[in-house]
């Protein structure tokens, strides 16, 4: 039957002796088991860590499930002078121990998800492994880590690790109305274990259609960490036209009709460098205008910089798209809205990748002449003394930046302010101050 939740009678599947295994047992770890094992509770490694050690890859973080309660693990580490932080995970069942004053760990009881909405859980308390096994969301995040590197697979995601499979535990359908924003774990996942770019099988990528609606109860905020993540996986252009035939655009702040052609023209000009794109930048070519980035800045709550990336990129992409002059990038580095980090990412994302060498290279000069020294040299005033300062700074930079500080002075602001017109004096005589 599909979707049917298949369990396997023994859950030890093998023993593990790698390096990657070997790597988790600082003094630290070791002291944290030894404090379980004193107090008869019984601890395994978790997610993520699990997965990463049975690929032979050395895990970043170490998550731990525990049959102890959140109330025992508080009642042995105090008695133990450990220092808890970080107690707002309490209530989900995490206590967050540091050990010897240099290393956190993050320690979940076992537990059910009594209760979902599609975006939280209410959760139970259990000693059963088997059931918090069960509320994963893919078989290959389900498996625990014995000290003694036994590996305990309830739904046999270690042989879809092994196979490259994503799947999720049981039936599909139900594990994505637990959480909606597993349907992007999938993708995210199969971005980092799969190897073939269109492997998904047929009854998972139906049941995500069913279910995209759901996305709209997830916060931007949760949706753009894991899209982001699947930008900067493997089969990033695959894997986003795949969410975009699962009618998923409209969901997560995208314009519905999006044109894919520059978006997969961009991967083409990605791989004739070693440079990577921000992960904003390749969601660029799927906005049509400034309006597009900002109702994807309001779905995703951008950060300011990746707001300010994707307004300059849609605003200048067109204007900049045939010039190849670097004085031209050079002069518009001195706009007040054009950071250079903006525009070292316009000339990525029009794959102008010499220009972007030099222009990255180069270090923006700084420029002597301030409001301070025109006040100086002359009576100008307000809106008038930046038209000014605009001016000489056009003159520098025409110059390649070469110009001194005095000729600009001395040979071209006496011209400069012949030209100027003052809006609040137009008949007032201004000049150069001897």
């Amino acid at each position: 039957m599909e979707g049917e939740l298949k369990i396997r009678e023994n859950p030890i599947v093998t023993k593990l002796d790698t390096p990657a295994f070997k790597s988790i047992f600082t003094e630290e770890s070791r002291t944290l088991l030894k404090i379980f094992e004193k107090y008869g509770h019984e601890i395994r490694i978790a997610g993520g860590a699990v997965r990463d050690i049975i690929m032979d890859i050395h895990p970043k973080d170490i998550d731990f499930a525990t049959t102890a309660t959140p109330d025992e693990m508080k009642d042995m580490f105090t008695k133990e002078n450990i220092r808890m932080i970080n107690m707002k995970g309490e209530k989900h069942g995490t206590i967050t121990p540091r050990i010897n004053d240099k290393e956190n760990f993050e320690v979940t009881t076992l537990r059910i998800d009594a209760i979902t909405d599609g975006r939280h859980a209410e959760v139970i308390f259990t000693t059963d492994w088997l059931l918090d096994a069960n509320r994963r969301d893919l078989t290959i995040n389900s498996m625990f880590l014995g000290a003694d590197g036994s590996v305990y697979d309830y739904f046999f995601g270690y042989e879809d690790l092994k196979n490259r499979r994503i799947a999720f535990v049981g039936n599909a359908d139900r594990r994505i109305k637990e959480d909606y924003l597993r349907i992007l774990r999938y993708f995210r996942f199969y971005g980092r274990i799969a190897t073939d770019p269109n492997n998904h099988e047929e009854s998972t990528i139906k049941a995500i259609k069913e279910n995209v609606d759901g996305l709209a109860k997830i916060s931007g905020e949760r949706i753009w960490g894991e899209l982001k993540k699947t930008l900067l996986g493997n089969f990033a252009k695959e894997l986003i036209l795949k969410i975009k035939e699962c009618n998923m655009f409209e969901y997560i702040g995208l314009p519905k009709t999006s044109s894919t052609k520059d978006f997969e023209k961009l991967f083409e000009l990605r791989s004739q460098s070693d440079e990577d794109f921000l992960p904003i930048t390749y969601l660029i070519p799927l906005l049509e205008t400034a309006e597009d980035a900002a109702k994807l800045h309001e779905r995703l709550k951008l950060s300011a910089s990746e707001r300010d990336t994707a307004f300059f990129i849609t605003q200048n992409r067109d204007k900049f798209k045939e010039i190849d002059d670097i004085l031209v990038y050079k002069k518009l580095s001195l706009e007040p809205y054009a950071r250079k980090d903006f525009i070292e990412e316009l000339l990525k994302y029009l794959g102008k990748w010499e220009i972007y060498k030099e222009f990255k290279a180069w270090k923006i000069p700084y420029f002597k002449i301030n409001g301070h020294v025109l006040k100086e040299k002359t009576s100008l005033k307000g809106e008038a003394l930046g038209e000014v300062m605009k001016q000489l700074k056009l003159i520098w930079a025409n110059d390649n930046f070469e110009t001194t500080t005095d000729d600009l002075i001395e040979k071209y602001l006496p011209k400069i302010i012949e030209e100027v017109k003052i809006k609040d004096f137009p008949n007032k005589k201004v000049k150069v101050k001897k």
